[in-house]
């Protein structure tokens, strides 16, 4: 039988096992307190009994992401090490056992207070995976993260401002062309408008990856151009971000004559640059390049990972010819994990591609009775 005591502003409850007790508190009713207390004892009768021991959180979430993390790379292993960083400055050596719903809200408040919605739906999400398994493993008895309100302070950017159009994108292709003489910066927007590739993939490009009989670019490695980034060549996002991609011909016989005339490097790295603390061009002065251009044509302003997406947006939508391609094809050309991140990542652009495809269904009918 639970017993339940109040403790200044909040409720505690304590469950009797075989002279054991389990305890509980920081609960902000009774009524919370009772069914909490109430899982325990259900718990106890099929014969399952909770952990005893106090675990913190943030020794806990380390532990379960060296066992079930193990696989992880790149900037994916960076997020989760940055969740374990904000669960260990928040909860410090708090006890999982200790942690309420109400603490983790005031958590998720708390960091969301001064994020984007994008940012705390990732650390929330990593949290939920570690507790649900502390609950498996019957460290705890129930789901703290159960039902928690995401808020949220910065507004991510809409999906339709992350990309330019088709001409827009057109327009800023033929003025970077024209610039290439004035510095490797303007290849590096060459090669993210013609490819799609992320910026660590492509300053990890070594001129063998380059296959010009064939028109394309071997992906398999990135470079660290970061803090948080490896040190030198590192691997791929994800298994699935190797790949071999064929490029357009223009891009390639541009590439091919700047590797004529450009001397060699110690790492036979593309985008070598010797004076830079990396060794490779900066990604925030190739940045500025790409947003001094598009101030100049009246452009938006743009990131260039927007021309990541800018890249996927005219494959989907298809140009002046109409030359859509598959979803499938692009999820496979930009190294998604899977096609569903495409999906979510790009459904803008099915939205505006069914509008299109509708007309052209209602034209296609109309046009067999004429």
């Amino acid at each position: 039988m639970a017993s339940f005591q109040k403790r200044g502003k909040t409720w505690q409850y304590i469950v009797s096992n075989k002279g054991d007790q389990i305890r509980k508190g920081g609960f902000r009713t009774k009524k919370e307190a009772q069914v909490a207390a109430g899982e325990v004892e259900a718990n106890l009768l099929r014969g399952i009994i909770a952990n005893l021991k106090e675990e913190p959180f943030a020794w806990y979430f380390k532990e379960w992401i060296d066992l079930y993390k193990k696989n992880i790379k790149g900037q994916t292993k960076y997020h989760y090490g940055r969740s374990l960083e904000i669960v260990e400055a928040y909860f410090k050596d708090t006890p999982l056992q200790e942690i309420t719903r109400q603490d983790y809200q005031g958590f998720i408040n708390d960091y969301g207070s001064t994020r984007s919605k994008e940012t705390v739906e990732k650390l929330n999400y990593h949290c939920r995976a570690c507790i649900r398994d502390a609950v498996e493993d019957m460290i705890i008895p129930f789901d703290f993260t159960r039902k928690v309100t995401l808020t949220w302070k910065v507004q991510a950017k809409r999906s339709e401002e992350k990309h330019l159009s088709y001409y827009e994108s057109k327009a800023l292709f033929k003025e970077v062309v024209n610039r290439l003489d004035k510095g490797l910066g303007y290849y590096v927007l060459l090669l993210a408008l013609s490819t799609g590739m992320r910026f660590g993939e492509m300053v990890g490009l070594t001129r063998k990856d380059f296959n010009f009989e064939d028109s394309t670019i071997n992906i398999e490695k990135t470079w660290g151009y970061a803090k948080n980034s490896p040190e030198g060549f590192g691997p791929t996002k994800n298994d699935e971000s190797i790949r071999v991609i064929k490029v357009n011909k223009f891009t390639m016989d541009t590439f091919e004559q700047l590797f004529i005339t450009s001397p060699s490097n110690p790492f036979d790295l593309v985008f070598y640059s010797p004076a830079s603390k990396y060794k490779v061009i900066s990604n925030a002065n190739v940045n500025k390049l790409l947003n001094k251009v598009l101030e100049e044509l009246k452009i938006k302003k743009l990131n260039l990972h927007g021309l990541r997406h800018t890249h996927a947006s005219v494959l989907l939508y298809g140009g002046e010819s109409n030359q859509k391609v598959s979803m499938n094809y692009v999820s496979e050309r930009l190294g998604h994990k899977d096609v569903e991140t495409t999906w979510k990542t790009y459904s803008h652009i099915l939205d505006e591609m069914r509008e299109k495809d509708e007309e052209e269904t209602i034209s296609i009918f109309e046009n067999m009775f004429v």
